[in-house]
């Protein structure tokens, strides 16, 4: 039960074609192609809105009125069902949108369904199976199972009697004016879900209320169901595939292994449909199709989660990502800075054609761990649009293009392609194991009559061992922590909606929160665990000097810094601060490369490590431990095994060809096409004499050493 619009609703009671189906159209379509074939003649415009609605009877007897007492109508009706169930059975039947929503969520709070139709059982059950939506009715009433058809009230007052309901405590809900009369004559809630033809304002002030569409009326049952709240980790993704498509341009870490389950979890009753995925990466692509699937292993938890419905592009295909801006609900965009440059193009371009083909407005999720992140994407985003269309123009996509800023609570590892060939050939072992340890096909005597299921079954059965076969396999590409929310900045009517996004009014409190508690010293902490010996942060945490650097990091520096600045959040700073430790101890399946990549970026003046030393000197709170974090960043990249990390390259030039710390700190050259924001000689000379002394302190030392810690202050 639910109370709607100040009314306690038991039951709902569906009209079918118009309203859930948008088959009106097609039938317009049908019944003048078989007019014309039979007749000679279309229907007229007249006849075909007048029968909106309307019984078989009724309708022959306005077509004859209209055509001639000579008009075959029951030819021409019977030949325009053959065109229809043509066009469904090889297209599918047309369903509204929203409806899957609708139906999901009053089934989830108990109420009772019928369907009460004008069209024969014959043609409904199929478009119902069709469209997979029987199931959720409990009964279905049909134009030739009632003597009088609509605007009379029988077909809804006996759906409301089969359900055991008072038509007063039944929402009807209905596309044409016959259909409504007949809800508002059996003395049922009338909702009105507007189609090809409104009805008159006289019957249309019947209703309970109207709606342009499906989704309106969605946004007023949502105000009727409680919030679902934050998924479990373990809880299953919804079984419904309702009709969005989700994108994300950029399937690594971030994007394949956190991206994924919350686009999969949606809003708690249906999923996407697809989930279309853009990455460079062949491997990636071949891998995920051939499979159909992947898994996300949450290691702390032992438990693997399974992705489903996903359809992999070539980043490099600049057709299939306009596409994917085109067609998705929301997009994900999980690059770096660099590659959001090259690619602000593309999505420019995804844009305009998505605005010039459908006028409708699109999220795109900013995952880019970077303050001001989403006015970064929306200023490159813009200033292609303006090289493409007018400005009027582009300020009416831009209106329609939601950037929502994110603040991202997990940590997210790729599993190396070691580890994705050594999966893949255990996998295709046991593949061919499966098909060969089969059974074969019953052999059926040819002289023995064939039942019909035999025979039917026999088309599935070539494909069942195979498929069975394949299900039986996962494919772990990504290993995650188990935190669920994703943060987001409220600027989304969807964003609101899904299940596993929790907005806020202000996200830069939290991002500043999150980007100087996490994202600092979980760099510092892997440079100095890989300087170390260590190759994965866990394995690192195990290591004395790690750990009691990364505590101090967190509680004596950090941590107070924020408290400080951010009184309020005093809470929120403990519960990350706890989350964060025990996240760093239990990720032995992160590796100190991945986190400590890029160490340029990482020390760039306004960033992580040296905002926070600024936040710290601010209120008096000491700072040598990010100070010492820094020189880290200098040892690790001079000592970095990995050859085609860039910075660490730059960097290690910069230090042979001075000799100089100063000179790698003070860096104000190229950076991704502009000056790098380094420190600065005179103003921060303090800072950067204080990272020289940790520097060449450590310098005298071997890594592994007792005396390879912070010097007491």
């Amino acid at each position: 039960m639910i109370y709607f619009q100040g009314k306690r609703i038991f039951s709902a009671i569906f009209d079918m074609d118009g309203t859930m189906f948008d088959t009106e159209r097609l039938r317009f379509k049908t019944l003048k192609q078989a007019a014309l074939e039979i007749y000679g003649t279309p229907l007229s415009e007249e006849t075909l809105m007048g029968s909106l609605g309307l019984s078989a009877k009724k309708a022959e007897a306005l077509a004859k009125a209209n055509h001639g007492e000579d008009f075959p109508y029951a030819q021409v009706r019977q030949r325009a069902d053959e065109l229809e169930l043509a066009h469904v059975r090889n297209h599918g039947v047309p369903i509204k949108d929203g409806l899957l929503e609708v139906l999901e969520r009053l089934r989830k709070y108990g109420l009772t369904m019928a369907v009460a139709t004008s069209s024969r059982r014959a043609i409904a059950e199929e478009y119902l199976i069709n469209a997979n939506v029987l199931k959720y009715f409990d009964i279905t009433v049909c134009g030739d199972e009632v003597t009088q058809g609509k605007p009379h009230p029988e077909i809804f007052l006996k759906a409301a009697s089969a359900l055991n309901c008072l038509p007063g405590h039944c929402l009807m809900l209905e596309d044409s004016e016959n259909g409504l009369l007949s809800a508002i004559r059996a003395e049922g809630q009338p909702i009105l879900i507007e189609d090809i033809k409104p009805p008159a304002p006289e019957v249309k002030a019947g209703a309970l209320k109207a709606y342009q569409n499906m989704h309106q009326f969605l946004g007023d049952l949502n105000d009727c169901m409680p919030d679902l709240g934050t998924p479990e980790l373990t809880e299953t993704f919804p079984q419904t595939l309702n009709q969005f498509s989700a994108g994300i341009h950029g399937f690594g870490a971030m994007g394949g292994g956190y991206l994924t389950q919350i686009f999969s979890h949606w809003d708690g009753y249906t999923r996407p449909c697809e989930i279309i995925a853009a990455t460079r990466s062949r491997m990636l692509r071949d891998t995920i199709q051939a499979f159909g699937r992947f898994s996300v292993r949450y290691g702390a938890t032992s438990f693997d989660q399974t992705i489903e419905n996903l359809r992999m592009i070539d980043m490099d295909d600049a057709e299939a990502v306009i596409n994917m801006y085109d067609v998705a609900e929301i997009v994900g965009l999980t690059l770096p800075e660099p590659a959001i440059r090259k690619q602000a193009d593309v999505i420019a371009r995804g844009l305009v054609r998505r605005y010039e083909r459908r006028g409708r407005e699109l999220t795109i999720l900013i995952v880019l761990n970077k303050v001001g992140g989403a006015d970064f994407v929306r200023r490159h985003v813009q200033a292609q649009l303006e090289l493409l269309v007018s400005p009027q123009m582009c300020q009416k996509i831009l209106a329609n293009t939601h950037f929502a800023e994110t603040v991202v609570s997990r940590i997210v590892s790729k599993i190396s392609t070691e580890s994705l060939v050594r999966q893949l050939r255990i996998k295709s072992k046991m593949f061919q194991n499966s098909l060969s340890d089969g059974a074969d096909a019953p052999k059926v005597c040819a002289k023995t009559p064939v039942p019909e299921y035999e025979r039917l079954i026999s088309r599935f059965r070539p494909f069942a061992q195979s498929s069975n076969a394949l299900s039986q396999l996962h494919l772990i590409l990504f290993n995650s922590e188990s935190d669920m929310p994703l943060y987001a900045e409220r600027c989304s009517n969807l964003l609101e909606r899904m299940r596993q996004v929790k907005t806020v009014d202000d996200i830069t409190q939290t991002q500043v929160m999150k980007n100087l508690l996490w994202n600092g010293p979980h760099a510092i902490i892997a440079w100095y665990a890989s300087l170390l010996g260590h190759s994965w942060l866990g394995q690192g945490m195990g290591d004395p000097r790690v750990n009691a650097l990364a505590r101090h990091l967190i509680d004596r520096e950090v941590g107070p810094a924020l408290v400080a600045e951010y009184p309020h959040m005093a809470q929120a700073v403990a519960d990350f601060s706890k989350t964060f430790l025990e996240r760093c101890s239990t990720s032995f399946k992160d590796p100190c490369a991945r986190v400590g990549r890029d160490p340029l970026r990482k020390l760039q003046r306004n960033e992580r490590i040296f905002r926070s030393i600024d936040l710290a000197q601010k209120h008096g709170i000491d700072s040598s431990a990010l100070a010492f974090g820094s020189a880290l960043a200098l040892h690790y990249a001079l000592r970095c095994p990995d050859s085609k990390d860039q910075e660490c390259l730059l960097m290690r030039t910069l230090y042979q060809d001075s000799g100089s710390v100063e000179a790698v700190l003070t860096y104000s050259g190229s950076y991704n096409g502009r000056p790098y924001p380094g420190l600065h000689p005179i103003q921060d000379a303090a800072l950067v004499e204080a990272i020289t002394g940790h520097f060449h302190r450590l310098a005298a030392l071997e890594p592994g050493c007792a005396e390879f810690v912070m010097a007491p202050a």
